[in-house]
């Protein structure tokens, strides 16, 4: 038994002093742990900065002396990097990537590099670069109604520029990249686009520029200047471009060469008062998207009014898409021997055109070889006289000529209202009535009572009288003849004709296009 615990009491002691020397070789190992491989950066953030750099920051490595950056545009990192960058310090972080592609996708990574280790294992980030802006500012000096000129910096690579609205996309020439200058035309005046430039997919450019107004060659004109005094100065074939504003006239305008005038802005109407446009030397008149207010006009008078008698024909009249009102006698006199090629009177709205003292449109002794009056909306007008009035007298100092007359889609409301009140007071020798598709409504007139004016049933088409009943028959005017062709009788709904809205509700006489189009839509 003794010796039995002599021997445990040994072999305890031997194993303490195994233990104990065990525990001196552990620690020193854990103190002087030894890798082989640097460990990987950790925190990675990648961040865009300037469109096109990339911020990236990690956190220290303990063995790392360098780290490396390599930069993909593939997510899977296959391929070649199209960046490296080697041998940077922990001392240069954050890092930036500059020069990058704009509007990309780019898979970064990064890894340590130790010294006499193994490279760390990589880490990875995503980030995708803003759309690049290295379009240049327009240069209004190369800006025009229809064409821009867009610049960027000479020599930068791209393929092709879009614009909208209009949806154009053009390719641009190796010149052009070399230049940095690209031409674009066919644009539409007073028009905002955008403009991108890219190269491939990637938009490398985005401008916003808004073109000048189309004057089309057209001389500028603002109420600071005498309306007047340039019609009177004027040349033949002037263009005059009003801009928006009041011109107040209150007297007669001599028009002795052919001209024309217009609304800059048709959106904005100018508005021009107190005219009376005086006709003289065979002139020509063209007058559109205006607003034309005869109040203060001398005597109430007429909007357009022939003064010079002439065997030779007076140049085209036309008015077209313009607002006239207020005028007390008349809308057009011609009282003297005056032969006009052509009168276009389309797509107007007049109201307050009282005919006291003479006829809405009022041939006396002249002629027109054509008339035509479509796509136009009377109103409070034409109160105690007559709409078209063509004297004999016409086909008297012009023999040779026929006057063709087409009245087509106009809403006439409330017209020629007493019981002879005639439409159609149209007495030349030779003539010819065309109407069709026309709202003649709450008029108690008649079509005409003149045993001298044609009025042949396969000319009118399509005409609705409304409240009208005259137009058709049963007048107690002597004389009276009617429209016997194809016609209706409809309510047309009009949304609120005593405040000028003529919109038509009927769905047939919309359906027809009958009617001033602009209340169909």
């Amino acid at each position: 038994m003794n010796r039995n615990k002599l021997y445990i009491i040994v072999f305890c002691l031997l194993t303490a002093m195994g233990l104990s020397g065990c525990k001196d070789n552990v620690t020193e190992e854990i103190t002087k742990l030894q890798v082989d491989r640097a460990f990987s950066p950790t925190g990675l953030t990648a961040t865009i900065v300037d469109k096109t750099g990339v911020r990236l920051t990690w956190k220290a490595v303990n063995n790392a002396k360098t780290y490396t950056i390599e930069v993909f545009e593939t997510a899977d990192f296959s391929g070649a990097p199209v960046r490296t960058i080697n041998d940077i310090t922990f001392l240069q972080v954050p890092y930036t990537v500059t020069g990058l592609a704009g509007d990309t996708q780019y898979a970064i990574r990064v890894k340590a590099i130790g010294e006499g280790v193994t490279d760390s294992k990589y880490v990875t980030a995503t980030a995708k670069t803003d759309p690049e802006q290295i379009f240049q500012a327009v240069n209004t000096a190369k800006l025009t109604a229809t064409s821009v000129a867009l610049n960027w910096p000479a020599g930068q690579a791209a393929s092709t520029i879009t614009l909208t609205p209009g949806n154009i996309t053009r390719t641009i020439t190796a010149s052009e990249v070399a230049a940095g200058e690209a031409v674009i035309t066919g644009l539409t005046g007073e028009t905002l686009y955008t403009a991108k430039l890219l190269n491939g997919a990637k938009v490398r450019g985005t401008i916003t520029f808004t073109t000048p107004l189309d004057l089309g060659g057209a001389i500028a004109v603002t109420p600071a200047d005498n309306l007047a005094t340039l019609i009177a100065n004027a040349n033949a074939g002037d263009v005059f471009a009003l801009f928006p504003g009041t011109y107040t006239i209150n007297a007669d305008v001599l028009v002795s060469k052919t001209i024309s005038i217009k609304g800059a802005k048709p959106s904005d109407k100018p508005i021009i008062k107190g005219v009376v446009f005086r006709m003289k030397a065979n002139a020509g008149l063209s007058l559109k998207d205006l607003d034309i207010d005869g109040t203060g006009a001398l005597d109430g008078n007429q909007t357009i009014v022939y003064t010079d008698a002439s065997d030779a024909a007076y140049g085209n009249l036309s008015i077209e898409n313009s607002n006239i009102k207020n005028y007390v006698k008349g809308f057009i006199y011609v009282n003297v021997k005056a032969l006009i090629e052509s009168v276009t009177i389309k797509g107007n709205l007049f109201s307050n055109i009282e005919c006291n003292g003479g006829d809405f449109i009022d041939f006396r002794t002249g002629l027109a070889k054509t008339l035509n009056f479509s796509n136009n909306t009377v109103y409070n007008s034409v109160i105690a006289r007559d709409f078209f009035r063509m004297d004999p007298a016409g086909s008297t100092n012009f023999p040779a000529f026929t006057s063709i007359i087409t009245a087509a889609t106009n809403t006439l409301n409330g017209i020629c209202n007493g019981a002879a009140n005639r439409l159609f007071y149209v007495r030349l020798a030779k003539h010819e009535i065309y109407s069709s598709k026309n709202i003649i409504a709450n008029s108690g007139g008649i079509l005409t009572n003149q045993a001298s004016t044609i009025i042949v049933p396969a000319n009118f088409t399509a005409n609705n009288y409304f409240n009208a009943a005259s137009y058709m028959a049963g007048s107690a005017t002597s004389g009276a003849k009617y429209d016997t062709g194809t016609f209706t009788t409809l309510n047309p709904g009009f949304t609120n004709a005593a405040a000028g809205n003529f919109t038509i509700s009927q769905t047939d006489l919309r359906a027809n296009g009958v009617g001033d189009p602009r209340w169909r839509n």
